[in-house]
């Protein structure tokens, strides 16, 4: 946070996008660092950064490489940018961490929906006790709360991407039905699906994340051929 804002780095090499992006979100109250290539967005990268919005294709260090670094310096939230949709880019963008993935062009509405719901679960940071008294969802012993999208395990936060909690919460909303890779792709983007490589990469970084073993998981689990579901 800086100045009192929540504050979004915006890293591209086309002035136009970073000039439009930052007029976009400044206009919602948020603060916003302005980087050209991706060299200037680790420079800029600080505590104080709430959000990384990320262009993929960058000349000099590509956006998946900056995010990767980030990632391994913090759980703080990354957008990536890019004109391409291909299920291999999704699943490399998910792969380093991403937590949303947007394909130009895009609609500012678009953009602004997708930011604001991930610095809502960014900013809300419940304890375990606040969690189990608010609107949630139990999994053994881990709890989802709905409210401030946060997740407890055994007193300590998990640190899910929002895509990460989104299927989650599908899943647990949904007690015993089964899920294809398919259907949790058009739940949680509203399209379809591009391949099943995105989704399986979620799967296998939440399993993780929980300490699920994925070849005997207590939390998600698997109907072979057919999809992932949770008792």
């Amino acid at each position: 946070m800086k100045d009192g804002k929540l504050c979004i780095l915006v890293a591209d090499d086309e002035k136009e996008i970073r000039d439009v992006l930052a007029l976009l979100l400044t206009g919602e109250g948020y603060s916003v660092v302005t980087a050209e290539n991706g060299r200037a967005a680790l420079a800029n990268a600080s505590e104080e950064i709430d959000l990384y919005i990320l262009d993929v294709n960058m000349p000099d260090t590509t956006g998946f490489t900056v995010g990767a670094e980030l990632r391994r310096r913090s759980e703080t939230p990354i957008i990536f940018l890019t004109a391409y949709s291909g299920e291999s880019d999704k699943v490399m963008g998910f792969s380093v961490g991403a937590d949303d993935y947007i394909v130009k062009p895009f609609s500012g509405v678009e953009l602004l929906m997708r930011v604001k719901a991930i610095l809502r679960r960014r900013v809300a940071r419940p304890s375990e006790s606040e969690v189990v008294q608010g609107n949630r969802l139990a999994l053994g012993d881990v709890y989802l709360d709905l409210d401030s999208q946060a997740v407890i395990k055994g007193g300590e936060s998990i640190a899910l991407t929002y895509t990460e909690f989104k299927i989650l919460e599908l899943l647990l909303t949904n007690r015993k039905r089964i899920f294809s890779l398919d259907m949790i792709y058009q739940s949680i983007w509203n399209e379809n699906a591009v391949g099943d490589g995105a989704i399986m990469v979620h799967i296998k970084n939440i399993r993780k994340k929980l300490g699920d073993d994925s070849r005997n998981p207590a939390y998600i689990k698997t109907a072979w051929g057919r999809g992932y579901y949770v008792d």
